[in-house]
Protein backbone atom coordinates (compact mmCIF):
# COMPACT_ATOMS: atom_id res chain seq x y z
CA UNK A 1 0.00 0.00 0.00
CA UNK A 2 2.47 2.11 0.65
CA UNK A 3 4.27 1.88 -2.63
CA UNK A 4 1.33 3.26 -3.99
CA UNK A 5 1.31 6.70 -2.56
CA UNK A 6 5.20 6.72 -2.80
CA UNK A 7 4.30 7.01 -6.63
CA UNK A 8 4.87 10.54 -8.47
CA UNK A 9 2.10 12.85 -8.50
CA UNK A 10 3.03 13.40 -11.79
CA UNK A 11 1.45 9.72 -12.77
CA UNK A 12 -2.15 9.88 -10.34
CA UNK A 13 -4.51 11.29 -12.12
CA UNK A 14 -6.05 14.34 -10.98
CA UNK A 15 -9.75 14.40 -10.15
CA UNK A 16 -9.33 18.29 -11.53
CA UNK A 17 -7.43 17.05 -14.64
CA UNK A 18 -10.07 14.82 -15.57
CA UNK A 19 -13.06 16.89 -14.91
CA UNK A 20 -11.17 19.60 -17.46
CA UNK A 21 -10.26 17.62 -19.84
CA UNK A 22 -14.10 16.15 -19.40
CA UNK A 23 -15.48 19.67 -20.04
CA UNK A 24 -12.94 20.68 -22.70
CA UNK A 25 -14.47 17.80 -24.88
CA UNK A 26 -17.70 18.46 -24.46
CA UNK A 27 -16.88 22.61 -25.38
CA UNK A 28 -15.04 20.79 -28.87
CA UNK A 29 -18.40 18.70 -29.39
CA UNK A 30 -20.85 21.98 -28.64
CA UNK A 31 -18.19 24.64 -30.50
CA UNK A 32 -19.26 23.30 -33.70
CA UNK A 33 -23.29 23.54 -32.59
CA UNK A 34 -22.51 27.11 -30.82
CA UNK A 35 -20.95 28.09 -34.22
CA UNK A 36 -23.80 27.11 -36.47
CA UNK A 37 -26.16 29.05 -33.94
CA UNK A 38 -23.38 32.68 -33.97
CA UNK A 39 -23.75 31.96 -37.93
CA UNK A 40 -27.98 31.57 -37.98
CA UNK A 41 -28.22 34.72 -36.02
CA UNK A 42 -25.45 36.83 -37.62
CA UNK A 43 -27.58 35.66 -40.58
CA UNK A 44 -30.82 36.71 -39.12
CA UNK A 45 -29.81 40.04 -38.27
CA UNK A 46 -28.58 41.11 -41.70
CA UNK A 47 -31.94 39.91 -42.86
CA UNK A 48 -33.63 41.92 -40.75
CA UNK A 49 -31.67 45.13 -41.45
CA UNK A 50 -32.08 44.32 -45.06
CA UNK A 51 -35.83 44.00 -44.78
CA UNK A 52 -35.82 47.54 -42.76
CA UNK A 53 -33.68 49.60 -45.06
CA UNK A 54 -35.67 47.97 -48.15
CA UNK A 55 -38.85 49.48 -45.92
CA UNK A 56 -37.38 52.50 -45.42
CA UNK A 57 -36.59 52.75 -49.35
CA UNK A 58 -39.55 51.77 -50.50
CA UNK A 59 -41.77 54.31 -48.26
CA UNK A 60 -39.50 57.27 -49.10
CA UNK A 61 -39.75 55.74 -53.12
CA UNK A 62 -43.71 56.09 -52.56
CA UNK A 63 -43.46 59.97 -50.77
CA UNK A 64 -41.22 60.90 -54.35
CA UNK A 65 -44.20 59.11 -56.54
CA UNK A 66 -47.15 60.96 -54.52
CA UNK A 67 -45.38 64.27 -54.82
CA UNK A 68 -44.54 64.00 -58.89
CA UNK A 69 -48.02 63.23 -59.03
CA UNK A 70 -49.09 66.14 -57.06
CA UNK A 71 -46.79 67.95 -58.98
CA UNK A 72 -48.41 66.88 -61.91
CA UNK A 73 -51.93 67.46 -61.42
CA UNK A 74 -51.10 71.08 -59.76
CA UNK A 75 -49.58 71.77 -63.26
CA UNK A 76 -52.69 71.22 -65.16
CA UNK A 77 -54.79 73.42 -62.97
CA UNK A 78 -52.46 76.67 -63.15
CA UNK A 79 -52.94 77.41 -66.69
CA UNK A 80 -56.62 77.59 -65.36
CA UNK A 81 -55.77 80.15 -62.57
CA UNK A 82 -53.81 82.22 -64.92
CA UNK A 83 -57.09 82.80 -67.52
CA UNK A 84 -59.11 83.59 -64.56
CA UNK A 85 -57.11 86.22 -63.32
CA UNK A 86 -56.65 87.31 -67.21
CA UNK A 87 -60.59 87.11 -67.10
CA UNK A 88 -61.06 88.97 -63.90
CA UNK A 89 -58.40 91.59 -65.14
CA UNK A 90 -59.81 91.88 -68.62
CA UNK A 91 -63.52 91.91 -68.62
CA UNK A 92 -65.14 94.92 -70.14
CA UNK A 93 -68.61 93.78 -70.36
CA UNK A 94 -70.61 91.12 -69.21
CA UNK A 95 -70.81 89.39 -72.07
CA UNK A 96 -67.31 89.22 -72.90
CA UNK A 97 -66.67 88.08 -69.13
CA UNK A 98 -69.28 85.21 -69.49
CA UNK A 99 -67.43 83.77 -72.37
CA UNK A 100 -64.24 83.84 -70.91
CA UNK A 101 -65.45 81.74 -67.79
CA UNK A 102 -67.14 79.61 -70.18
CA UNK A 103 -63.56 79.00 -72.13
CA UNK A 104 -62.29 79.00 -68.56
CA UNK A 105 -64.55 76.01 -67.46
CA UNK A 106 -64.28 73.92 -70.46
CA UNK A 107 -60.30 74.86 -69.95
CA UNK A 108 -60.63 73.29 -66.12
CA UNK A 109 -62.69 69.95 -67.15
CA UNK A 110 -59.84 68.95 -70.25
CA UNK A 111 -57.31 69.48 -67.29
CA UNK A 112 -59.59 67.16 -65.07
CA UNK A 113 -59.80 64.75 -67.87
CA UNK A 114 -56.24 64.62 -68.33
CA UNK A 115 -56.06 63.19 -64.81
CA UNK A 116 -58.99 60.89 -65.08
CA UNK A 117 -61.55 62.92 -63.47
CA UNK A 118 -65.08 62.54 -65.12
CA UNK A 119 -68.56 63.72 -64.80
CA UNK A 120 -71.43 61.24 -63.24
CA UNK A 121 -74.14 60.84 -65.76
CA UNK A 122 -77.84 61.73 -64.66
CA UNK A 123 -79.28 60.47 -67.93
CA UNK A 124 -79.59 56.65 -67.23
CA UNK A 125 -81.74 57.15 -64.03
CA UNK A 126 -80.87 57.48 -60.37
CA UNK A 127 -78.11 55.14 -59.29
CA UNK A 128 -77.35 55.01 -55.60
CA UNK A 129 -74.08 53.81 -55.98
CA UNK A 130 -73.57 57.11 -58.15
CA UNK A 131 -76.01 59.68 -56.70
CA UNK A 132 -76.81 60.88 -53.69
CA UNK A 133 -81.01 61.66 -53.40
CA UNK A 134 -81.49 64.56 -51.21
CA UNK A 135 -84.96 65.69 -52.44
CA UNK A 136 -87.92 63.94 -54.31
CA UNK A 137 -90.50 65.20 -56.53
CA UNK A 138 -93.76 63.75 -57.75
CA UNK A 139 -93.78 64.11 -61.48
CA UNK A 140 -96.11 62.24 -63.59
CA UNK A 141 -94.22 63.56 -66.79
CA UNK A 142 -90.78 62.05 -65.29
CA UNK A 143 -90.45 57.85 -65.50
CA UNK A 144 -90.47 56.32 -61.33
CA UNK A 145 -86.59 56.90 -60.25
CA UNK A 146 -85.54 59.38 -62.82
CA UNK A 147 -83.23 62.14 -61.77
CA UNK A 148 -85.26 64.97 -62.09
CA UNK A 149 -82.66 67.84 -61.68
CA UNK A 150 -79.02 67.86 -60.71
CA UNK A 151 -77.72 69.81 -57.29
CA UNK A 152 -74.73 69.49 -57.40
CA UNK A 153 -72.74 67.49 -60.25
CA UNK A 154 -70.47 64.20 -58.95
CA UNK A 155 -67.23 62.74 -60.36
CA UNK A 156 -65.42 59.41 -60.53
CA UNK A 157 -61.57 59.04 -60.65
CA UNK A 158 -60.71 56.33 -63.48
CA UNK A 159 -64.13 54.58 -61.93
CA UNK A 160 -63.85 55.37 -58.50
CA UNK A 161 -66.68 58.00 -56.91
CA UNK A 162 -65.23 61.00 -55.44
CA UNK A 163 -67.80 62.88 -54.59
CA UNK A 164 -71.88 61.09 -55.92
CA UNK A 165 -73.72 63.89 -57.93
CA UNK A 166 -76.54 65.51 -55.23
CA UNK A 167 -79.67 64.96 -57.29
CA UNK A 168 -83.93 65.38 -56.89
CA UNK A 169 -85.18 61.57 -57.53
CA UNK A 170 -88.59 61.79 -59.26
CA UNK A 171 -91.58 59.54 -57.85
Amino acid sequence: MTKKSKEPKDLQPDAEAVAAAAVEEVVAEENPVEKELANVKEQMLRLAAEYDNFRKRTGREREDVYAAAYVDAVLNFLPVADNLERATLNADSLEALSEGLSLITKQFLSACEKLGVSEIPTADGFDPLLHEAVMHVEDEALPQNSVAEVLLKGYTVRGKVIRPAMVKVAN
